[in-house]
């Protein structure tokens, strides 16, 4: 398929699109501190998460977003959508199924968010990721049933709506690499065009434990749009890993946040239909799959404008606190959303009826030696696994 038209440089307005709304000074000051009223004072929450569950994850997204108020609410006419999926070990998907496995974002929410976006004037939709090979074989990415996949939806929609959908192997489809402001030793970091000059950004993770950052939700799901060629771990690339520090949690979300302050989301969709977890992202690593409907009764999904609201909310739908996990409290550090459980109001359920077991996995960052800042994977090749 065609690469999106190349877009122009985004001048200083556009970069500045999204401005994130900064929580109070007190908030801001420590990840952990209490809220800012009195004893008397009632709490006002700061942010709402939709929750909805059932076994059709295409109406199930619709549902998700109109408990929101509808994507109207983000996405508008003329505007132009990025998607940012889990597509992790799509490479592999000639041998193995990765969405019914839980390692990769179902594509029934991507059809199904994409189309609400073109019903509401989306200029166009680009569906992107980056992942251990430079192009991924898009017709992989197929429905649960099998029936059909993301090549031919989009078309479909294409054909329907008369609008252009885009599906990009960023290393290669990308027009441009910009650089974000990182306080890291990186100073800046390079992401792909495609996700920074558009109008709205919608990450769309699969709930997953992670063996180097804990929890890979929305805010680590940014790690896949930047390029292989400058980070990766290609025949021709081999510091992969080396310059991404992966040395602890902590360290590899001072990356992640960087980018997703630069990059500005608008609306976050956590897939709670098949995940992962123990050593994940993925089964091979050590991870194990886990099916909602097995586990709860259902599957279900979960949204929010507030990125950092949406996570912790997984978090603790995973039966992680998120004061114990690094991103989450260094998120909320930088006033970048909210975590604190009375502060996040839930739409459409209550959390005890949510909160499933979801085994932890091992940091081997905290076990293993690393090298040049970064662990080793155990098969000997340096890992940056979303």
């Amino acid at each position: 398929m065609d690469h999106p038209t190349e877009s122009p440089l985004p001048n200083e307005t556009h970069m500045n699109r999204r401005e994130f709304v900064q929580l109070s000074a007190c908030a801001a000051a420590s990840a952990l501190a209490p809220a800012c009223i009195s004893p008397t004072e009632p709490v006002q929450t700061t942010a709402d998460v939709s929750v909805v569950r059932g076994t059709d994850l295409n109406t199930m997204a619709r549902d998700v977003l109109d408990a929101l108020g509808g994507i109207e609410q983000v996405v508008h006419e003329g505007e132009r959508v990025f998607i940012k999926p889990n597509m992790v070990t799509l490479p592999w998907a000639d041998n193995r199924n990765p969405f019914a496995l839980g390692e990769c974002t179902k594509v029934e929410i991507l059809v199904s968010v994409t189309e609400q976006c073109l019903q509401v004037g989306a200029s166009e939709v680009v569906i992107g990721d980056g992942s251990h090979a430079p192009v991924l074989n898009w017709e992989n990415a197929v429905t649960l049933d099998g029936s059909t996949d993301l090549v031919r939806e989009a078309d479909r929609l294409m054909s329907e709506y008369g609008k252009p959908v885009w599906i990009a192997s960023l290393e290669t489809e990308s027009p441009q690499w910009l650089e974000v402001p990182s306080d890291t030793y990186l100073g800046t970091i390079a992401v792909s065009s495609l996700a920074m000059t558009v109008d709205r950004v919608i990450s769309i993770p699969v709930a997953k434990t992670h063996s180097w950052a804990q929890l890979t939700l929305a805010l680590k799901n940014f790690i896949g749009i930047t390029p292989l060629h400058r980070y990766g771990d290609l025949p021709d690339t081999p510091d992969r890993g080396v310059v991404l520090d992966h040395s602890s949690p902590r360290a590899i979300a001072e990356i992640y946040l960087d980018i997703v302050q630069g990059v500005k989301p608008d609306l976050t969709i956590v897939d709670f239909s098949i995940g992962v977890e123990g050593d994940g992202p993925n089964l091979s690593h050590g991870g194990r799959t886990v099916d909602l409907r097995d586990r709860h009764g259902s599957w279900f999904l979960l949204a929010s404008t507030d990125i950092v609201a949406a996570d912790a909310t997984a978090a603790r739908i995973m039966s992680h606190d998120p004061v114990g996990i690094s991103q989450l409290t260094m998120a909320y550090g930088r006033g970048m959303g909210e975590i604190r459980e009375d502060r996040i109001r839930l739409v459409g359920a209550q959390l005890d009826d949510l909160r499933v077991p979801w085994a932890k996995a091992d940091l081997q960052n905290l076990t293993q030696s690393s090298m040049g800042g970064c662990v080793m994977h155990p098969c000997g090749g340096k890992q940056r696994y979303a």
